[in-house]
Parts: structure tokens; C-alpha cells; sequence
């Protein structure tokens, strides 16, 4: 299952302006935002429901930037086998499994990068 998905967007605060709006009857709206300085890039805009962000944009003018994609792994042992296994594919390291406290205290998660540079994740939620 998908966790989060997050896209590049061309003009950051026109589309911020614009899901705010249209999302807005779904319900959906904006749980978390991280600024550009505070990542030393992009900005970053988190949309969801309860809390819990599953739509991302992303200020398109950094470098680096990529679709995003998080699948949801069951366990941190499934975070583990889907990192090595990724590597093992022909990824790129984009952040090793391990827990982000930044984000919530159980998230553990490991990144890489896919052969056309596009940042995925596997998640898992919880405790252990």
C-alpha cells in the first residue's frame, strides 16, 4: 500500500493556493510544513486527514527534485530487506533505515533513489 506520495510542483505558493482550496471539500488539508530554510533546499507542504499527511508538494526549482513515493512496510525488518534489496537492484542510497523522530517518534525509514532519480520509501509506523 502507499504511505505518502509527494510531487515537484513548478510554483510552490500558487499550488499550495490551489489544493488548499480544491482539497478542501475532501476534507483534506494541510497537517505539516517544512520551509525551505529548514531543509536547505525546498519547501514542502504535507496534506491529509487526522494528522496523518499523505499528499506532498514540493518546491520544483531545487535541484534535486523528484517524485516521491513511501510504500508502507509492515515492519522495520521489512524497512531493512526493501533498502538492501533496492541497493542490490541498482539504487542509490538516499538515507538509510533508521528512525526520523522529526517526522513522529516511531517512524522508521529507509530512502533510495530509483534508476531515473525518483526518491522512494519504504515506512513502517510502528513501535517495533
Amino acid at each position: 500500500m502507499i504511505d505518502h506520495i509527494g510531487v515537484p510542483v513548478a510554483d510552490f505558493s500558487r499550488s499550495k493556493a490551489f489544493f488548499d482550496r480544491a482539497l478542501a471539500p475532501l476534507g483534506i488539508e494541510i497537517v505539516m510544513q517544512v520551509w525551505a530554510q529548514e531543509t536547505g533546499g525546498s519547501a514542502h507542504a504535507g496534506y491529509g486527514r487526522a494528522g496523518k499527511p499523505f499528499f506532498w508538494i514540493s518546491d520544483g526549482s531545487a535541484p534535486a527534485s523528484a517524485v516521491h513515493v513511501a510504500f508502507e512496510a509492515l515492519s522495520r525488518p521489512q524497512v531493512d530487506a526493501f533498502y538492501a534489496a533496492a541497493l542490490s537492484a541498482g539504487a542509490k542510497d538516499n538515507g538509510p533505515p533508521g528512525l526520523r523522530a522529526d517526522y513522529h517518534p516511531n517512524y522508521y525509514a529507509a530512502f533510495v533513489l530509483d534508476p531515473d532519480g525518483n526518491n522512494i520509501e519504504a515506512v513502517c509506523h510502528h513501535a517495533e
